[in-house]
């Protein structure tokens, strides 16, 4: 089968409090930036065809030079991304649909996956990949670990405790039957409509449409806060203590 993956890469990292407009993608873990541990999954993914990267404009150049420096033969654009997440995956969509024009060939999926989530592995890229051509729709997430509650009527006190068995903390790469989520995207556009992710745009305008959930486990963490580096490298310690980390 044939996937396309769109990478979110815009984030300055305000919760980093990184200095200036310096991005998360380009932290340090073990000793490789966030992104290089992102990019070399989907490299190594069968299913995977080609990357798209949406990151900031003056990130560009940085980005193809570690593609290239690094072997990711299937990046194929770097490109700019836009105000909000949505649309720099709407940039990326743009040149996806000039390929099918172009190649006459729609891809069997579509991925999109958060730059700053340097440890999902490609065996469950392959799988949400797989699952995501046959269900149209494919999510990664975990079980909450804390009791989730309501806040109340007063933002000082608690509401309702709600049932963490019915709970999922949800991650990317989310995938989707390709011609969904493009028709999703341009519904949205049309409409100046903003979603919290992409699976939210799909139940929005194909509330037909199942999700599957795929369970992950809690390494495929999203680099956030400074806290969130030393947990990767721990992460990292652990995945290569295993031998399921790419070297």
């Amino acid at each position: 089968m044939k996937t396309f993956v769109i990478i979110a890469a815009s984030g300055v990292g305000k919760r980093m409090n990184l200095e200036g407009s310096q991005s998360k993608q380009m932290l340090l873990i073990g000793g490789l930036p966030v992104i290089c541990h992102t990019l070399k999954a989907f490299e190594e993914a069968s299913t995977v065809d080609s990357v798209y990267v949406a990151t900031k404009a003056d990130s560009i150049v940085q980005l193809q030079e570690l593609a290239a420096a690094r072997g990711f033969s299937k990046v194929r654009a770097v490109i700019e991304g836009g105000r909000e997440r949505q649309d720099s995956i709407g940039n990326c969509m743009a040149l996806i649909e000039q390929e099918v024009a172009r190649s006459g060939e729609m891809p069997d999926a579509i991925l999109v996956h958060d730059g700053a989530r340097p440890f999902i592995q490609p065996g469950e890229i392959d799988d949400i990949s797989r699952l995501s051509a046959q269900y149209g729709a494919c999510v990664p997430a975990t079980k909450p670990k804390d009791t989730i509650k309501f806040i109340g009527s007063s933002p000082e006190l608690f509401g309702e405790t709600l049932d963490r068995s019915r709970l999922l903390q949800v991650q990317t790469p989310q995938g989707f039957a390709s011609e969904k989520l493009i028709e999703a995207h341009r519904m949205a556009q049309r409409e100046n409509y903003y979603a919290t992710d992409d699976a939210a745009l799909v139940e929005r305008y194909f509330p037909e449409q199942g999700i599957r959930i795929y369970e992950t486990g809690y390494h495929n963490i999203k680099i956030t806060t400074p806290e969130d580096v030393f947990i990767g490298e721990a992460i990292l310690a652990s995945l290569r203590s295993r031998g399921t980390e790419r070297n």
